[in-house]
């Protein structure tokens, strides 16, 4: 099924996928640096300006569970253009909006569009390349999603320096009418999808389609919840240090401009990049390393690539960043904005080499139900990247950068463990779960199996 398919053909789709998510993610971000601009212009404070990128986030979480039914329905291709054309609708909607209301709901509502690209491209890449290639692929496709939110704040503030904040909603507009074009041309349809603009499916069986219950009963799997609490605390970790470069460099620096906490990004771009695509090919290394060790493969051996990343090359990348800036203000010897810039590069590499493993597992541990496990794991990972994007700022206002990095490291340390304990023990958690199902469905049914006597014993 592989080989049938030529290589530049899989690389177009790779790309194409990855520009969508690029695009989609850059959103997510992309006013950060313009907080402050946005609230003196709506006449609003930042905290209510942060709370519709918040809003935003949630959304996208959410997105999987409206537009992955429609796909089912009206086939992958189809929504994955439809899905376009609303974002790209929602975006000019945010970037002519005059009111702080109509302006949060074009956010939110553009949202609900945003996620459903990461689970579509997966999925995508899960069918069109082998396990021991799915790893590079799937850390290329990743470098759209992870690119996205740093390259965000890092363009917004350049752009801002000689434009205004809605220059950048623009800017989106363009980026997702592209991803339209290409989409057009290049995203494949699967192989159940009916032919032209016939529906899959109709009626009741569409209808169906809605229930998000099979993404949660998937959660029911200790090594699914495990996976996607350790994507939803790496998140918290990646929007912290999203969020607060402006905060920081405002208050610990004295750079206030949008241009300065934007050329800050680069350090975080650079490390989101390198750890996403180096993590990726690592992942599948580790695969085949596991495979001559056992001779069988199995889909949790990828997890044993980040640990390097969970238990080493985050926490003391965090700690440094983080105590090393507490310690600014009080110290006679001071770094500057060294110690920031290189430390959060090495933060953002170990976060993309960490996620690199999970994402593709979360496409393999379950094949036949993989969209449901990715757009489980994608709600999940939004929601604390809500809470994050929310959050961090006032929390360190209130504790410092220090105790805010460390609660960030207590976190990262506690999903390393729970991915070490699904790469160790994947299969039994599988064997456990679908032993407690066969269990209960035969209790359910054993009282209909025997005579009324024995159900209802007389006396």
């Amino acid at each position: 099924m592989y080989d049938t398919i030529p290589m530049w053909r899989k690389c177009v789709i790779v790309f194409v996928t990855s520009w969508t998510t690029l695009s989609a993610c850059f959103s997510s971000t992309s006013l950060l640096s313009a907080t402050h601009e946005i609230a003196v212009d709506m006449n609003t404070t930042t905290e209510a300006v942060s709370l519709s990128t918040a809003g935003l986030l949630v959304a996208m979480g959410l997105s999987p569970l409206v537009w992955s039914p429609i796909a089912s329905i009206i086939g992958r291709r189809m929504a994955y253009i439809a899905c376009l054309g609303v974002l790209f609708a929602f975006t000019i909607g945010a970037a002519v909006a005059q009111s702080m209301e109509v302006f949060v709901a074009m956010r939110v509502l553009s949202g609900l569009q945003g996620c459903f690209f990461h689970v579509a491209g997966q999925t995508i890449l899960a069918e069109y390349f082998p396990p021991l290639q799915r790893g590079t692929a799937t850390g290329f496709f990743l470098a759209g999603t992870v690119l996205g939110p740093p390259l965000g704040p890092l363009i917004a503030g350049i752009m801002m320096t000689y434009s205004t904040w809605r220059s950048v909603l623009w800017l989106q507009v363009v980026m997702i009418g592209i991803s339209f074009l290409l989409a057009v041309l290049f995203v494949p349809p699967t192989r159940t999808d009916a032919s032209g603009f016939a529906l899959n499916m109709r009626g009741r069986n569409a209808l169906v389609e809605f229930d998000p219950r099979p993404v949660f009963q998937q959660m029911m799997y200790p090594n699914v919840i495990f996976t996607h609490l350790s994507c939803g605390f790496l998140s918290w970790s990646q929007y912290a240090l999203l969020s607060a470069p402006r905060h920081i460099l405002s208050t610990r620096f004295g750079l206030s401009s949008p241009l300065s906490s934007g050329l800050f990004y680069i350090a975080p771009v650079t490390g989101f990049l390198l750890g996403t695509v180096v993590g990726g090919r690592y992942s599948d290394m580790t695969v085949c390393k596991w495979i001559a060790r056992r001779g069988t493969r199995l889909p949790q051996d990828r997890l044993n690539s980040g640990m390097w990343a969970f238990f080493f090359f985050i926490p003391a990348a965090s700690l440094i960043y983080g105590w090393g800036l507490e310690c600014e203000r009080c110290s006679t010897a001071r770094a500057g904005l060294a110690l920031p810039i290189v430390t959060s590069f090495f933060m953002a590499a170990g976060l993309l080499a960490a996620f690199a493993s999970l994402n593709t597992y979360c496409a393999e541990a379950f094949p036949k139900k993989r969209r449901e496990v990715i757009a489980g794991k994608y709600l999940v990972q939004y929601v604390f990247s809500a809470a994050s994007s929310a959050g961090c700022v006032p929390l360190i206002e209130a504790i410092g950068v220090g105790p805010t990095a460390t609660i960030g490291v207590m976190l990262v340390l506690f999903a390393g463990t729970l991915t070490f304990l699904t790469a160790k023990y994947a299969s039994s958690m599988v064997e456990w779960r679908d032993r407690e199902k066969s269990e209960k469905r035969l209790h359910s049914r054993w009282p209909a199996m025997l005579p009324a006597e024995s159900v209802f014993p007389i006396a």
